[in-house]
């Protein structure tokens, strides 16, 4: 799991627009590595992440359309059920805020990429990566109460 910048891409609704920024990107060989699309009445949003944010970001300069950079964090899962529950669940015990994300298809049994965008990637990081606070984890052994010997 790692810190990627995401792209976010603020693109007119009309016909052309994201086959365009796709084909720039393949004359660049720049790899997409993830995307996720959203829509509203007035303009769509491409949120992605490349292999290679800095040969994408000219780019997407070039094309004269509104891009926002923002750290988010990446986490490889296994393509299983309840993969990004467990994930949610250790965030959510660490108080780590969840402010949206999204997800790579990988093959079943296989490998995805979760991208989401939480306030501290560090914490996020520590919660996840199987760290633990050693206090918490010392498990108290109970021993059988003792009978007195007279």
């Amino acid at each position: 799991m790692d810190r990627r910048v995401q792209f976010s891409i603020f693109l007119a609704n009309k016909p052309g627009v994201l086959s365009q920024i796709f084909r720039e990107l393949a004359k660049a060989k720049v790899n997409v590595v993830s995307i996720a699309m959203m829509d509203s009445i007035e303009h769509g949003v491409l949120r992605m992440i490349v292999e290679e944010p800095d040969a994408a970001r000219p780019i997407l300069l070039n094309l004269n359309i509104p891009v926002k950079e923002t750290d988010v964090l990446a986490v490889p899962l296994a393509n299983r059920p309840g993969a990004v529950a467990d994930v949610c669940e250790r965030l959510s015990a660490g108080h780590v805020d969840i402010g949206y994300m999204y997800c790579t298809a990988g093959p079943r049994g296989g490998k995805t990429i979760v991208v989401m965008k939480v306030p501290d990637i560090n914490k996020a990081i520590r919660l996840l990566d199987g760290r633990r606070d050693k206090r918490r984890d010392m498990k108290v052994k109970l021993r059988r109460p003792t009978r007195a010997v007279r």
